[in-house]
Order: structure tokens, then sequence, then C-alpha cells
């Protein structure tokens, strides 16, 4: 369940936009703090307690980037960016920054809704990774005893696999960049092996996919990187 009543902060320097995205939200239920400026965003985090940030990269003050990466140094706060279709590098940056997803503008208000309750939902859940088993449709995995299987049959996965689904899984719902994937499981050695991250993406799905050609798992976002897709979770 998402969290009731949740405070939502907006930053956004463009009227019309804060003004949607106030009316909406508001009539879903939520509290909506608004800041106009990088500086006004950084401050608010504290103040108002929200839940979560929607953050415009374009910013009159700052660029969005600079306020992710502040309030990455002090809060683990969703933050879900707000940007033009054509800024994928920032979106990419915005996302190595610790950003949680991004939202493309134009956007429609339902889909900002539904990232807004992904986010919310994970963090009202458990810390990540904490539960020893996981569930979703077809697959299961027992990270207690490092055990994947696939309608009740197990699966065989090389270490690297392993720990490739296990990242996949934990932040479940959230965008990954590829330099996060790289990150998280080769660590220092991540530098120069794209290629080598995509092999493995591509290996895994064929061992834990029902149909490797149309993952139902193991999403592909074009220029961004992947998303391990969470809605089968509640499926038995």
């Amino acid at each position: 369940m998402t969290k009731p009543g949740a405070a939502i902060l907006v930053v956004d320097d463009e009227p019309e936009i804060v003004r949607a995205l106030q009316r909406s939200l508001t009539a879903h239920g939520y509290k909506v703090f608004t800041a106009t400026s990088g500086e006004e965003a950084i401050e608010a985090v504290s103040r108002t307690h929200a839940d979560l940030i929607l953050l415009d990269l374009l910013l009159p003050d700052m660029s969005g980037l600079e306020v992710t990466r502040q309030i990455r140094a002090v809060s683990n706060i969703p933050i879900i960016v707000l940007s033009v279709k054509d800024a994928e590098r920032d979106k990419v940056e915005a996302l190595d920054l610790g950003a949680d997803d991004y939202v493309a503008k134009p956007f429609g208000i339902d889909e900002v809704l539904a990232r807004v309750r992904v986010a919310l939902r994970h963090l009202a859940q458990a810390p990540s990774g904490s539960t020893p088993y996981f569930q979703a449709g077809p697959l299961s995995i027992d990270f207690a005893l490092r055990r994947v299987l696939l309608s009740g049959k197990e699966i065989a996965l090389t270490p690297t696999e392993y720990d490739l689904l296990k990242v996949f899984i934990t932040h479940r719902g959230k965008l990954l960049t590829r330099q996060m994937l790289l990150r998280e499981v080769w660590g220092n050695d991540a530098y120069g092996r794209v290629h080598s991250l995509h092999v493995y993406v591509a290996q895994l799905r064929q061992k834990i996919e029902p149909i490797p050609e149309q993952p139902s798992f193991i999403l592909t976002i074009p220029g961004v990187g992947y998303r391990f897709n969470d809605s089968l979770e509640s499926q038995e």
C-alpha cells in the first residue's frame, strides 16, 4: 500500500506545471509543498518532512542535478525527476546521482501519479533485500539458500548472474542505469564492462524469463538502462 496522506514536494519554476501537479496530487489525497528554486527545495526537504520529491532539472538558480547531489548527501527521500525528452544525458546523470525515477515532459498526470505510487510503495515496504524470499509470478528466489526457481524448476545461475539478479530484485521497480548496475555488480572493476553487462543481462533473461524474446521481468529502458518489473510480485 502507498502511504496515506504522503507529503510531496513539487520543485519546478513553471507556475502552470506546479498548479497542475498541486491540484491533481491534492485531489488524490496527498499533501503538497512547492518550491521554485533549488535553494528553496533543499531548505524545504527538512522543513516540510516530505516523503517524496518531484524535481525539475531546469531551475533558475542551480541545476536539478546539483539539487539531487545535495539532497542525497543527507537524505534517502525518493526523488522523481521531471525532464524534457531530449535531455537524456541529464536524466541518466540524475539517476546515477541517486534519483529514483524520471518522467519526461510533457507528461500525463496519470503517469506521474503511477510513478508516485510505485515510489511510495517501496518506501512503505521493509528495507530492500531484507526479505529472505522473493516471489513474482513463476519466479521465486530463496536468498538464504541462493536458490532460483522458475515454475518450480531450479535454475542454475553463475555467481555473476546471481549477483546481477539480486541487484535487480533489491532495487525492483526502480530505474537502474548501466553505470549503477556495473558499480553494484563489479565495483571498482566496472570500467569498460558495459558489453559484459549486456551479455549477462541476455544470459539472465534466457534463464529466468518464460519468453526471453519478450521479457516480463528485466525490462529495457531505451537510452537509460533497465528496470525489474515489480508489478508481478503479488502474483502467486
